[in-house]
Protein backbone atom coordinates (compact mmCIF):
# COMPACT_ATOMS: atom_id res chain seq x y z
CA UNK A 1 0.00 0.00 0.00
CA UNK A 2 2.73 2.56 1.06
CA UNK A 3 4.49 1.84 -2.38
CA UNK A 4 0.97 2.38 -4.17
CA UNK A 5 0.85 5.60 -2.51
CA UNK A 6 4.97 6.41 -3.25
CA UNK A 7 4.03 5.83 -6.81
CA UNK A 8 1.03 7.59 -7.00
CA UNK A 9 3.00 10.52 -5.56
CA UNK A 10 5.76 10.45 -8.26
CA UNK A 11 3.30 10.18 -11.02
CA UNK A 12 1.64 13.36 -9.80
CA UNK A 13 5.05 14.83 -9.10
CA UNK A 14 6.15 13.86 -13.02
CA UNK A 15 2.94 15.78 -14.39
CA UNK A 16 3.45 18.64 -12.75
CA UNK A 17 6.77 18.83 -13.57
CA UNK A 18 5.86 18.31 -17.07
CA UNK A 19 3.80 21.23 -17.22
CA UNK A 20 6.18 23.30 -15.30
CA UNK A 21 8.48 22.39 -17.90
CA UNK A 22 6.09 23.91 -20.80
CA UNK A 23 4.88 27.47 -22.43
CA UNK A 24 1.19 27.35 -21.71
CA UNK A 25 -0.93 29.31 -24.61
CA UNK A 26 -4.41 29.74 -24.54
CA UNK A 27 -6.78 31.51 -26.37
CA UNK A 28 -10.12 32.37 -24.79
CA UNK A 29 -13.28 33.94 -26.57
CA UNK A 30 -14.72 35.87 -23.61
CA UNK A 31 -18.60 36.91 -23.86
CA UNK A 32 -18.77 40.18 -24.57
CA UNK A 33 -15.71 41.52 -22.51
CA UNK A 34 -16.19 44.64 -21.08
CA UNK A 35 -16.55 47.29 -18.03
CA UNK A 36 -19.82 45.50 -17.43
CA UNK A 37 -18.06 41.70 -16.92
CA UNK A 38 -15.11 43.39 -14.98
CA UNK A 39 -16.88 45.01 -12.56
CA UNK A 40 -18.70 41.78 -11.80
CA UNK A 41 -17.08 39.84 -8.62
CA UNK A 42 -17.97 36.70 -9.49
CA UNK A 43 -17.44 36.95 -13.37
CA UNK A 44 -13.84 38.60 -12.93
CA UNK A 45 -12.87 35.97 -10.04
CA UNK A 46 -13.21 33.31 -12.49
CA UNK A 47 -11.67 34.90 -15.56
CA UNK A 48 -8.63 36.37 -13.90
CA UNK A 49 -8.62 32.12 -12.61
CA UNK A 50 -8.67 30.91 -15.75
CA UNK A 51 -6.24 33.17 -17.67
CA UNK A 52 -3.46 33.04 -14.83
CA UNK A 53 -3.11 29.46 -15.82
CA UNK A 54 -1.27 30.45 -18.75
CA UNK A 55 2.09 32.22 -19.84
CA UNK A 56 0.37 33.76 -22.63
CA UNK A 57 -3.53 34.14 -23.82
CA UNK A 58 -5.31 35.55 -26.43
CA UNK A 59 -8.19 37.05 -25.87
CA UNK A 60 -11.40 37.25 -28.35
CA UNK A 61 -14.45 39.45 -28.23
CA UNK A 62 -13.07 42.58 -26.25
CA UNK A 63 -15.68 45.18 -26.40
CA UNK A 64 -13.46 48.05 -24.24
CA UNK A 65 -13.46 51.33 -26.34
CA UNK A 66 -11.37 53.40 -23.25
CA UNK A 67 -9.16 49.90 -22.22
CA UNK A 68 -10.89 50.66 -18.76
CA UNK A 69 -11.94 46.81 -18.38
CA UNK A 70 -8.07 45.64 -19.39
CA UNK A 71 -6.59 48.25 -17.05
CA UNK A 72 -8.73 46.42 -14.63
CA UNK A 73 -7.99 42.85 -15.53
CA UNK A 74 -4.26 43.65 -15.40
CA UNK A 75 -4.40 45.03 -12.13
CA UNK A 76 -6.20 41.93 -10.39
CA UNK A 77 -3.53 39.56 -12.56
CA UNK A 78 -0.41 42.10 -11.21
CA UNK A 79 -1.86 42.65 -7.62
CA UNK A 80 0.77 40.70 -6.04
CA UNK A 81 4.04 41.60 -8.71
CA UNK A 82 3.23 44.33 -11.07
CA UNK A 83 5.21 42.41 -13.55
CA UNK A 84 3.26 38.87 -13.31
CA UNK A 85 1.49 40.16 -16.64
CA UNK A 86 2.23 42.29 -19.75
CA UNK A 87 -0.36 43.11 -22.61
CA UNK A 88 -0.60 43.51 -26.32
CA UNK A 89 -4.01 45.09 -27.40
CA UNK A 90 -5.03 45.44 -30.97
CA UNK A 91 -7.20 48.54 -32.44
CA UNK A 92 -10.85 48.10 -32.18
CA UNK A 93 -12.00 46.19 -35.45
CA UNK A 94 -15.30 45.58 -37.26
CA UNK A 95 -16.94 46.55 -40.48
CA UNK A 96 -19.25 48.94 -38.35
CA UNK A 97 -20.25 50.52 -35.22
CA UNK A 98 -19.50 47.11 -33.87
CA UNK A 99 -15.78 47.02 -32.70
CA UNK A 100 -13.96 44.16 -30.96
CA UNK A 101 -10.08 43.83 -30.07
CA UNK A 102 -7.71 41.12 -29.42
CA UNK A 103 -5.90 41.33 -26.14
CA UNK A 104 -2.18 39.43 -25.64
CA UNK A 105 -1.83 38.66 -22.51
CA UNK A 106 1.86 37.16 -21.16
CA UNK A 107 4.24 36.78 -18.68
CA UNK A 108 7.22 38.91 -19.48
CA UNK A 109 9.79 36.17 -17.08
CA UNK A 110 8.39 33.43 -20.13
CA UNK A 111 8.42 35.42 -23.29
CA UNK A 112 8.93 38.83 -24.58
CA UNK A 113 7.44 40.43 -27.65
CA UNK A 114 9.71 41.17 -30.82
CA UNK A 115 7.61 43.03 -32.69
CA UNK A 116 3.59 42.70 -34.15
CA UNK A 117 1.49 44.48 -36.76
CA UNK A 118 -1.91 44.83 -38.15
CA UNK A 119 -2.52 42.52 -40.90
CA UNK A 120 -3.66 44.73 -43.73
CA UNK A 121 -6.83 43.08 -45.71
CA UNK A 122 -7.89 45.50 -47.76
CA UNK A 123 -10.27 48.93 -47.69
CA UNK A 124 -13.28 48.55 -45.37
CA UNK A 125 -15.46 51.54 -47.28
CA UNK A 126 -14.33 50.22 -50.69
CA UNK A 127 -15.89 46.49 -49.43
CA UNK A 128 -13.27 44.14 -50.33
CA UNK A 129 -11.75 43.56 -47.14
CA UNK A 130 -11.73 39.90 -46.30
CA UNK A 131 -12.12 39.75 -42.32
CA UNK A 132 -14.70 41.17 -40.31
CA UNK A 133 -11.93 41.67 -37.40
CA UNK A 134 -8.49 41.26 -39.16
CA UNK A 135 -5.43 39.07 -37.26
CA UNK A 136 -3.62 41.39 -34.97
CA UNK A 137 -0.05 39.19 -35.34
CA UNK A 138 2.62 39.44 -32.09
CA UNK A 139 5.99 37.74 -32.85
CA UNK A 140 7.17 36.17 -29.55
CA UNK A 141 10.37 35.74 -28.26
CA UNK A 142 10.73 32.99 -25.70
CA UNK A 143 14.26 31.88 -24.04
CA UNK A 144 12.85 29.30 -22.49
CA UNK A 145 11.52 26.84 -24.85
CA UNK A 146 12.78 24.39 -27.34
CA UNK A 147 11.40 26.78 -30.16
CA UNK A 148 12.87 30.38 -29.32
CA UNK A 149 10.98 32.58 -32.25
CA UNK A 150 7.79 32.15 -33.20
CA UNK A 151 4.08 33.87 -33.96
CA UNK A 152 0.90 33.93 -33.28
CA UNK A 153 -2.10 34.98 -35.38
CA UNK A 154 -5.40 35.34 -33.83
CA UNK A 155 -8.69 34.95 -35.41
CA UNK A 156 -12.22 35.41 -33.76
CA UNK A 157 -14.18 34.30 -37.17
CA UNK A 158 -17.82 35.73 -38.44
CA UNK A 159 -19.53 32.74 -38.50
CA UNK A 160 -21.05 33.30 -42.08
CA UNK A 161 -17.59 33.98 -43.33
CA UNK A 162 -16.19 31.16 -41.84
CA UNK A 163 -15.14 29.32 -44.46
CA UNK A 164 -13.59 32.27 -46.58
CA UNK A 165 -11.83 33.77 -43.46
CA UNK A 166 -10.18 30.55 -42.50
CA UNK A 167 -8.65 30.03 -46.16
CA UNK A 168 -7.28 33.96 -45.98
CA UNK A 169 -5.29 32.93 -42.49
CA UNK A 170 -3.24 31.25 -45.29
CA UNK A 171 -2.55 34.68 -47.02
CA UNK A 172 -1.83 35.97 -43.40
CA UNK A 173 0.36 32.79 -43.19
CA UNK A 174 2.15 33.86 -45.89
CA UNK A 175 2.65 37.64 -45.20
CA UNK A 176 4.11 36.65 -41.65
CA UNK A 177 6.17 34.68 -43.27
CA UNK A 178 7.47 37.60 -45.49
CA UNK A 179 7.56 40.09 -43.09
CA UNK A 180 9.72 39.02 -40.09
CA UNK A 181 11.14 35.72 -41.91
CA UNK A 182 9.64 33.52 -39.39
CA UNK A 183 8.63 30.02 -40.21
CA UNK A 184 7.02 28.68 -36.87
CA UNK A 185 3.62 30.55 -36.58
CA UNK A 186 0.44 29.45 -34.46
CA UNK A 187 -2.81 30.34 -35.59
CA UNK A 188 -5.87 30.54 -33.04
CA UNK A 189 -8.93 31.53 -31.90
CA UNK A 190 -12.68 31.39 -32.53
CA UNK A 191 -12.52 30.40 -36.19
CA UNK A 192 -16.15 29.03 -36.30
CA UNK A 193 -14.64 25.98 -37.62
CA UNK A 194 -17.54 23.86 -37.50
CA UNK A 195 -21.62 22.34 -37.50
CA UNK A 196 -23.40 24.73 -39.84
CA UNK A 197 -20.53 27.04 -40.21
CA UNK A 198 -18.58 25.01 -42.01
CA UNK A 199 -19.87 21.48 -44.32
CA UNK A 200 -17.48 18.49 -45.04
CA UNK A 201 -17.64 19.36 -48.46
CA UNK A 202 -16.08 23.06 -47.86
CA UNK A 203 -12.83 21.74 -45.81
CA UNK A 204 -11.47 21.12 -49.58
CA UNK A 205 -11.59 24.78 -50.22
CA UNK A 206 -9.99 25.76 -47.03
CA UNK A 207 -6.25 26.37 -47.93
CA UNK A 208 -5.11 26.16 -43.94
CA UNK A 209 -6.87 23.16 -43.92
CA UNK A 210 -5.46 21.37 -47.24
CA UNK A 211 -1.95 22.57 -47.27
CA UNK A 212 0.69 20.20 -45.80
CA UNK A 213 2.06 22.60 -44.22
CA UNK A 214 0.07 23.27 -41.49
CA UNK A 215 -0.52 20.63 -38.53
CA UNK A 216 -4.33 20.97 -36.76
CA UNK A 217 -4.27 20.45 -33.23
CA UNK A 218 -7.68 20.60 -32.22
CA UNK A 219 -9.51 17.72 -34.20
CA UNK A 220 -12.94 17.95 -35.69
CA UNK A 221 -14.83 15.89 -33.07
CA UNK A 222 -13.71 18.42 -30.44
CA UNK A 223 -16.58 20.82 -27.91
CA UNK A 224 -14.86 23.84 -27.57
CA UNK A 225 -18.45 25.48 -26.59
CA UNK A 226 -19.75 26.35 -23.54
CA UNK A 227 -23.45 25.74 -23.97
CA UNK A 228 -25.27 22.84 -25.08
CA UNK A 229 -23.52 22.75 -28.79
CA UNK A 230 -21.39 20.12 -29.03
CA UNK A 231 -18.79 22.17 -31.98
CA UNK A 232 -15.14 22.38 -32.92
CA UNK A 233 -15.63 25.99 -33.40
CA UNK A 234 -12.20 26.94 -32.28
CA UNK A 235 -8.73 25.54 -33.07
CA UNK A 236 -5.56 25.59 -33.01
CA UNK A 237 -2.92 25.46 -35.91
CA UNK A 238 1.08 25.17 -36.52
CA UNK A 239 3.48 25.89 -39.16
CA UNK A 240 7.08 25.20 -39.14
CA UNK A 241 9.10 22.18 -38.21
CA UNK A 242 10.58 23.23 -34.75
CA UNK A 243 7.01 24.50 -33.59
CA UNK A 244 5.50 21.29 -34.48
CA UNK A 245 7.84 19.45 -33.28
CA UNK A 246 8.02 21.02 -29.86
CA UNK A 247 4.78 20.86 -28.72
CA UNK A 248 4.09 19.02 -26.19
CA UNK A 249 1.99 15.63 -27.53
CA UNK A 250 -1.67 15.73 -26.51
CA UNK A 251 -1.41 19.40 -25.00
CA UNK A 252 -3.58 20.77 -27.30
CA UNK A 253 -7.45 20.23 -25.47
CA UNK A 254 -10.39 22.40 -24.71
CA UNK A 255 -10.22 23.86 -20.54
CA UNK A 256 -13.83 22.88 -19.24
CA UNK A 257 -13.84 25.89 -16.77
CA UNK A 258 -17.23 24.32 -15.70
CA UNK A 259 -16.52 21.35 -14.61
CA UNK A 260 -12.97 22.60 -13.16
CA UNK A 261 -14.84 25.28 -10.88
CA UNK A 262 -18.28 23.72 -10.32
CA UNK A 263 -20.18 26.49 -12.47
CA UNK A 264 -23.56 26.36 -13.16
CA UNK A 265 -24.57 26.33 -17.54
CA UNK A 266 -26.04 30.06 -16.65
CA UNK A 267 -22.63 31.06 -15.31
CA UNK A 268 -20.35 29.06 -17.32
CA UNK A 269 -22.08 31.03 -20.60
CA UNK A 270 -21.99 34.37 -18.61
CA UNK A 271 -18.22 33.98 -17.77
CA UNK A 272 -16.74 32.70 -21.29
CA UNK A 273 -18.95 32.02 -25.03
CA UNK A 274 -16.33 29.32 -25.52
CA UNK A 275 -14.28 26.64 -22.96
CA UNK A 276 -10.54 28.23 -22.53
CA UNK A 277 -10.67 26.79 -25.31
CA UNK A 278 -7.78 25.37 -26.80
CA UNK A 279 -4.38 25.52 -25.13
CA UNK A 280 -1.36 23.88 -26.12
CA UNK A 281 2.13 23.47 -24.33
CA UNK A 282 5.66 24.34 -26.31
CA UNK A 283 8.43 21.97 -24.33
CA UNK A 284 11.06 24.17 -22.60
CA UNK A 285 14.52 23.69 -23.55
CA UNK A 286 14.94 21.45 -20.62
CA UNK A 287 12.61 19.38 -21.71
CA UNK A 288 13.79 19.02 -24.96
CA UNK A 289 16.88 18.16 -23.66
CA UNK A 290 15.81 15.54 -21.30
CA UNK A 291 13.36 14.08 -24.57
CA UNK A 292 17.00 13.84 -26.70
CA UNK A 293 19.40 12.51 -23.61
CA UNK A 294 16.32 9.78 -23.68
CA UNK A 295 16.45 9.03 -27.11
CA UNK A 296 20.45 9.11 -27.07
CA UNK A 297 20.38 6.62 -24.01
CA UNK A 298 18.27 3.74 -25.81
CA UNK A 299 19.77 0.80 -26.59
CA UNK A 300 20.60 -0.13 -30.23
CA UNK A 301 18.49 -2.78 -32.13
Amino acid sequence: MRRARLMGALLALAGLLHVALSLKIAAFNIRTFGETKMSNTTLSHYIVQILSRYDIAVVQEVRDSHLTAVGRLLDILNQDDPDTYHYVVSEPLGRNSYKERYLFLFRPDQVSVRDSYQYDDGCEPCGNDTFNREPAIVWFHSPLTAVQEFAIVPLHAAPLDAVAEMDALYDVYLDVRQKWDLEDIMLMGDFNAGCSYVTPSQWASIRLRTSPAFQWLIPDTADTTSTATHCAYDRIVVAGTLLQHAIVPDSATPFDFQAAYGLSSQLTEKTGKRLATEKAYINKLQNATEKSLRRGMRKPS
